[in-house]
Formats: structure tokens, C-alpha cells, sequence
């Protein structure tokens, strides 16, 4: 269904991606080597995407589409190789981090550097508004990120908690795309608002399918471990669940799991199956449907196309996927 999705802007998609290659030049080889690691690595490059489908949904009549796009993936890029270092990953996109093949320095300093690159491109583009989006939407990041760490390992974080979390570290970058998509197409006020609100509901609805994935998904397609977010003490939506409706002794069991430096396979697989067997994903995935739902409202007004089409597919997939 992806590729599907990605065929209506086909040759927008393939000049973001030759735009990502020319723009990781560097005059330090490291940062040329951990930059194209990071982009051979692949993912699904949703949020460019979003954006590409967004202007053209708007009938845009510049190519802008194009360098926003790349800044959109630039930021999301530099978030992941900080998040990786915070949380010690070691596996994404069924490769090691950068941060375990080569060190954590490198995967901060190469972040940063992939950080300014993006808005070296926005200056490029010219256009001030989208300048004060981004710079609040990568402020708004670097909050969620702090938030996130604050709740790290804490058995008492609630729904508000972590709703918050990911509002401001996953949401507000598919909102940034849709509504940068919609701005550089010219479309008005209203379809800005639109997408704007579009791409936030469907933020929530793809991180909160995530985090039902690491819990019920599978390594090979996930691209990184099962069980991760829990391993790393951290309390996402189906573990917060299952915590409210499970008896003393399975929520003190769950808490220490969260407070563990290591947790041992075992006890990984006993909460795995406690949160699977408690209502938490059903849950979940209901709340992700919701979210969803109130994404394709937002659209209602857009005018018949085939982008407009693909990004009612797009809510779909972030809702149905395996990965």
C-alpha cells in the first residue's frame, strides 16, 4: 500500500531523495559517512511525503515542495540519532545505530550538524512563516524529548503524560509537514488550518500504533526489537493501561521492570504478555482509530484527487501497518 502512496508523487519523491544526497556535502568525511549510513538505512519517509501530498493536494505551483520535504526528513533524522544516544539504542531500521557503530559523539555531533543543514534549506526557501513553524515545531521537539526523559522509568506517568509526550515529540512534525505543504501551495488560511490539524491527528494515531508494535509486533519487519520502549523504562500508552487494571502484585512487578538498569529476557516476555493479555492495545488501537478518524474529517473540505485520496490512504496505513 506504501509504494502505492508513494507512486502519486513518484517524481517529487525521487527529487527529494537526490536533494538529501547533494545536501549531506560535507568537508568532514565522518559527517558524509554517518549521513549517507542514515539515509541508505532507508525508513518509510512519511513525513516528506506528507508534505509533497499536502501541496499537491493544493495544486502548489512551485517546486518549494521539494527542499521542505527534505528539511522535514532532515529534522526527523537528527531527532532519531539524539533519541538513540539517550536511550542507548542499538538497533534501527534493522541496522545498528549510529550510535553503536560508531559512538555517541558522532551520532550527536553528526545530529547537530544534519540540525543546521535543515535550516540552511529553510533560509533557502525564503519564506519567513515557515521559518517561525519550524523553529517552534523543533523547540516543541526538544521539549517532548525532555518530557519523555522525565517520565522515564516512572511507574506513576498517567495518559496526560505521555498524550503530551507524544503531541510534542512525534505530532507536531507531521503537523509541520502538512501545514508547511499546504503554506507553500498558497492554499488560504482554511486548508491550512485543515492540514495543520490533519497532520496532528494523524501524528497521534501513527505513534500510538507504534507503541501497540512494541509490544505486539515483529523484529524482522519493526526493524528494531520487540519490547524495546519497555526495556529502555519507558512508559507508553499500553503499559500505563495495564497498570491501572492489573492487581498489586502484577503493578509492582510491571514497576520494577520500569526501574531495572537491565531486564533479564524473561521478565521482558512476562510483561509483554501481561500487557497483551490486559485490553492495553485494543485500547490503544482504539484511541489510534479515533485519531484517525478525526484526520479524515479534516480533509473534507479539500477538493477531489488523487492526492487527496492518497492522503486518506496515508491515515490508513499509519492505522493498519505491521511496521
Amino acid at each position: 500500500m506504501y509504494q502505492k502512496l508513494r507512486a502519486v508523487v513518484e517524481s517529487d519523491f525521487l527529487a527529494v531523495n537526490d536533494f538529501i544526497i547533494d545536501q549531506l556535502y560535507s568537508q568532514v568525511d565522518l559527517v558524509e559517512n554517518i549521513g549517507h549510513y542514515i539515509v541508505e538505512a532507508g525508513g518509510k519517509r512519511m513525513r516528506p511525503l506528507l508534505v509533497l501530498l499536502a501541496a499537491r493536494a493544493c495544486n502548489t505551483g512551485s517546486d518549494k515542495h521539494v527542499p521542505m520535504a527534505a528539511v522535514i526528513e532532515f529534522i526527523h533524522t537528527a531527532t532519531l540519532l539524539h533519541d538513540d544516544v539517550v536511550d542507548m539504542s542499538t538497533l534501527r531500521r534493522g541496522r545498528p545505530t549510529v550510535n553503536a557503530e560508531w559512538n555517541n559523539p558522532s551520532s550527536v555531533l553528526v545530529g547537530d550538524f544534519i540540525y543546521s543543514r535543515a535550516f540552511q534549506i529553510l533560509v533557502q526557501i525564503g519564506d519567513m512563516r515557515i521559518m517561525e513553524i519550524m523553529a517552534d515545531t523543533t523547540n516543541k521537539i526538544a521539549e517532548g524529548e525532555v518530557l519523555q526523559l522525565i517520565a522515564k522509568s516512572n511507574p506513576n506517568s498517567s495518559e496526560a503524560d505521555y498524550m503530551r509526550v507524544i503531541e510534542n515529540k512525534t505530532a507536531i512534525l507531521f503537523q509541520a509537514a502538512a501545514q508547511s505543504g499546504a503554506m507553500l501551495a498558497g492554499a488560504g488560511a482554511e486548508f491550512e488550518d485543515a492540514f495543520r490539524r490533519y497532520g496532528r491527528h494523524l501524528g497521534i494515531a501513527f505513534q500510538l500504533v507504534d507503541d501497540v508494535l512494541d509490544y505486539a509486533g515483529d523484529t524482522e519487519k519493526l526493524g528494531k526489537n520487540v519490547g524495546d520502549d519497555l526495556a529502555e523504562g519507558k512508559p507508553t500508552l499500553p503499559l500505563i493501561y495495564t497498570m491501572a487494571k492489573v492487581d498489586e502484585a502484577t503493578k509492582q512487578l510491571i514497576s520494577r521492570s520500569l526501574l531495572a538498569d537491565e531486564l533479564d529476557r524473561q521478565t521482558l516476555q512476562d510483561v509483554i504478555d501481561i500487557v497483551g493479555s490486559s485490553g492495553a492495545l485494543e485500547y490503544t488501537r482504539q484511541l489510534a482509530e479515533q485519531e484517525a478518524n478525526a484526520a479524515r474529517q479534516c480533509l473534507q473540505a479539500l477538493p477531489g484527487s488523487e492526492y487527496r485520496q492518497a492522503l486518506l490512504d496515508l491515515v490508513d496505513f499509519a492505522v493498519d501497518r505491521s511496521s
